[in-house]
């Protein structure tokens, strides 16, 4: 018997011309770009399939954009196999609202307004304290850590072993960058993001998601969704609130969410929305699960194969 979860990506993944062939094709698909446009005021869907690039890029857009993109993916998923069921899920920063929303936690109108909200008070603690991200490949955890406390940088996606992305402001990034090279690491590469996210400079924007949350009504999930702040599911609303406010300024566990899927017995991940990062992820953490990828309406494809 197959024991699925799913997966949804956050920041990072999102291409101008995302969700275009799912809204032409699914009527269901369309109709969410038009609910999160008129949750946010603008034409959503013209932002993913138009773009351009840099307006696409700005976590004001981006946030709500792969959040619907991966929502109608979900939906679509859920049409096409209305008898599957899912032991699991999980999503990477903001794809950790996604899996929120998969699982029945809130709706989507709700979900767009908080991730309206949360892109924007992040994109005001990018400006207010800027900073970046790095990512770090082939150093061992106790590497990563003696780095993190030289430099003051964040360790603050742990997304397989052997990768780590650091986050902070500009002089601690270069301070953790030249050691990390030093260490002996196989690549260092900056990344093109708007500021230094799961790191203690985005305390501004934690502050102001709290209240907005406390206003939203959350249900119990209908599967385990996984905490990127524990590495472990979600429990009552009132620590949903607690952990998802926490989120933006704790490092994504990742490696411990999947583990957790693994260790349920979970062999088979369904990563929902655009890209494939998270499939890769997962193969770096445990080879064991098949993994199928629905980012563009051919991979439904895949699913005869699943049955």
């Amino acid at each position: 018997m197959t024991t699925r979860a799913a997966l949804f990506p956050g920041q990072g993944s999102q291409k101008v011309g995302m969700g275009r062939d799912w809204a032409e094709e699914r009527p269901s698909c369309r109709a969410l770009f038009d609910q999160a446009g008129e949750v946010l005021g603008l034409d959503l869907a013209a932002v993913c399939f138009e773009g351009p690039d840099e307006k696409l890029a700005d976590s004001r857009y981006t946030q709500p954009a792969v959040f619907t993109v991966s929502a109608a993916v979900w939906n679509a998923l859920r049409e096409e196999r209305p008898g599957w069921t899912f032991a699991a899920a999980a999503g990477h920063s903001l794809g950790e609202w996604t899996a929120l929303y998969a699982a029945g936690v809130l709706g989507f109108r709700d979900a767009v307004r908080v991730l309206k909200a949360r892109g924007e008070f992040i994109q005001e603690a990018c400006l207010a304290h800027p900073g970046g991200m790095s990512a770090v490949i082939g150093l061992e955890e106790e590497q990563i850590a003696e780095i993190a406390e030289a430099t003051g940088a964040t360790a603050a996606n742990r997304n397989a072993p052997g990768q780590t992305v650091f986050s902070g402001s500009i002089d601690r990034l270069e301070a953790a960058e030249e050691q990390a090279r030093a260490a002996g690491a196989k690549r260092v590469v900056r990344l093109e993001v708007a500021g230094a996210f799961h790191s203690p400079l985005m305390e501004p924007a934690a502050q102001k998601l709290r209240p907005l949350l406390d206003g939203i009504e959350f249900g119990q999930p209908a599967f385990p969704v996984l905490s990127n702040v524990t590495g472990k599911p979600h429990g009552d609303a009132d620590s949903i609130r607690e952990h998802m406010t926490a989120q933006i300024v704790s490092p994504v566990r990742w490696i411990d969410d999947v583990c957790w899927m693994t260790a349920q017995g979970v062999d088979t991940m369904v990563e929902c929305g655009p890209g494939r990062v998270l499939s890769g992820l997962v193969k770096r953490i445990d080879k064991t699960p098949r993994l199928l990828t629905m980012s563009a309406v051919t991979d439904l494809k895949q699913l005869d194969e699943e049955g």
